[in-house]
């Protein structure tokens, strides 16, 4: 090769060379490129930091716990962050929802009460693709699709304190024994007779309103919510008729009877309820599993229990023996206003959840939630949450019937069961008021 030649050959490799050394600094970190194309330091692909935000809706301790369990997320996902939201006092998670999509700037994840999703169905993200929805242990369909995560498994009745009741009875009680009404005031009276109320009757709208008259909707020999509302709707079912319904006053009557604030019902608040059963005053409230935190504020070695909520004096009736149970709270994916970066990065943060063993450590062990999906095998701690799985699995469950009423139903009938409550509605009152509600949702 003449010496020519060579120089030129090495001029040209010279530059090839340098070219090489620029792309693979530029790759390696440097910024020309995107920065998806980036990898990081195990050899993935790096993906562009994104923020996502948690609309919390479950209150209690729940909103400071989520935002821990947000920060753990981050450690294994350093390029997502996530704000946690909470809905502010005397605004319902609806609301809120409502409130940040008319300012355009909906949460990429709103938690809601299960019965309001339906409402933002065409603003939810489908996510009957996802992996959790294969380890539901029911199934979680609106029109067909999955357009929610089921957040939290609850249920209610009639909360009791163990140790009392085991006085009362002159050993161990048994909750099966309780179920018709005449046994449950048999009981009543056991509990009085050996020192403490038999019961304390929260006041509050919510739970008399989207708990405890729900009961009547999810009562009916065939399970159906759906189609019972619907006939209340269209006017073809009489609620004042409903054997369902009146075996449940009947029940509310024996309780109003028993109750420890009686003279002034209204004044029972939430935490008085469960500081009154927590330490002894009474025996029994009615409450859900939520109530668990309240309850250990005063007692925090205490063991609680279910009774359900009897229905008629028939000990067959399946209302009787069954505890109120279902998904309460659910999350659903904005796609209207979150990029697909963020949508994707709220779907690896729900899948975090379910697989994920700090996903599952938050989810059970600190915020004390009772899961909705069959792959995660931790127990609950606390005994409420126990009783509800007890029942559960047994098989002893009837519909959490607030999941399907509007928005508006603990306010208004609530109020209603509240006028009940101090005599100031008759039966035939409070059935008018519940049929004229019915009778003008859309």
């Amino acid at each position: 090769m003449k010496k020519s030649s060579l120089v030129i050959s090495l001029a040209v490799m010279l530059v090839f060379a340098m070219i090489a050394t620029a792309c693979s600094k530029t790759n390696s970190g440097g910024t020309v490129g995107s920065a998806s194309a980036t990898p990081d330091s195990k050899g993935a692909s790096a993906e562009k930091p994104v923020k996502i935000t948690i609309l919390e809706s479950k209150g209690g301790d729940v909103s400071k716990l989520l935002a821990e369990a947000g920060k753990e997320f981050t450690k294994a996902n350093p390029n997502i962050t996530v704000e946690v939201m909470s809905t502010g006092d005397g605004q319902s998670p609806y609301e809120r929802a409502a409130t940040l999509y008319a300012a355009g700037t909906p949460a990429t994840l709103a938690m809601l009460d299960a019965g309001d999703i339906v409402k933002f169905k065409d603003k939810a993200a489908d996510l009957s693709g996802e992996k959790w929805v294969g380890d539901l242990a029911q199934p979680n369909q609106i029109d067909g699709k999955t357009l929610a995560f089921p957040f939290s498994v609850e249920g209610y009745g009639l909360i009791y304190n163990k140790a009392v009741l085991d006085k009362a009875v002159g050993g161990t009680f048994e909750p099966a024994s309780i179920n018709t009404t005449a046994a449950l005031e048999e009981l009543f009276k056991k509990i009085q007779a050996s020192g403490p109320a038999p019961l304390t009757i929260g006041s509050m709208d919510w739970s008399l309103g989207n708990h405890f008259l729900a009961l009547a909707y999810a009562a009916q020999p065939d399970g159906n919510v759906e189609k019972f509302l619907s006939g209340l709707k269209s006017g073809s079912v009489k609620i004042a008729d409903n054997a369902a319904y009146k075996g449940l006053l009947d029940t509310f009557d024996v309780m109003k009877k028993y109750n420890k604030g009686k003279n002034d019902p209204l004044s029972t608040t939430y935490e008085q309820s469960a500081a009154s059963v927590a330490k002894g005053e009474a025996g029994i409230t009615f409450n859900g599993n939520w109530m668990i935190s309240e309850l250990q504020k005063s007692n925090p070695t205490g063991e609680f229990g279910f009774i359900p909520v009897p229905v008629s004096n028939n000990a067959g009736d399946k209302a009787n023996s069954a505890i109120a149970i279902g998904a309460t709270k659910q999350i659903f994916v904005d796609k209207t206003k979150n990029t697909e970066e963020q949508q994707a990065a709220a779907k690896k943060f729900l899948n975090w959840i379910v697989y994920e063993q700090a996903g599952q450590d938050f989810l059970v062990n600190k915020a004390s939630i009772i899961p909705a999906f069959k792959n995660i095998t931790l127990e609950p701690k606390d005994s409420l949450a126990k009783s509800i799985k007890a029942y559960n699995n047994a098989g002893k469950s009837i519909p959490f019937a607030g999941n399907y009423v509007p928005g508006d139903h603990w306010k208004v009938l609530g109020a209603s069961m509240q006028k009940y409550l101090v005599n100031k509605d008759d039966r035939a009152a409070l059935a008018a008021e519940i049929a004229d509600y019915w009778k003008n949702v859309k």
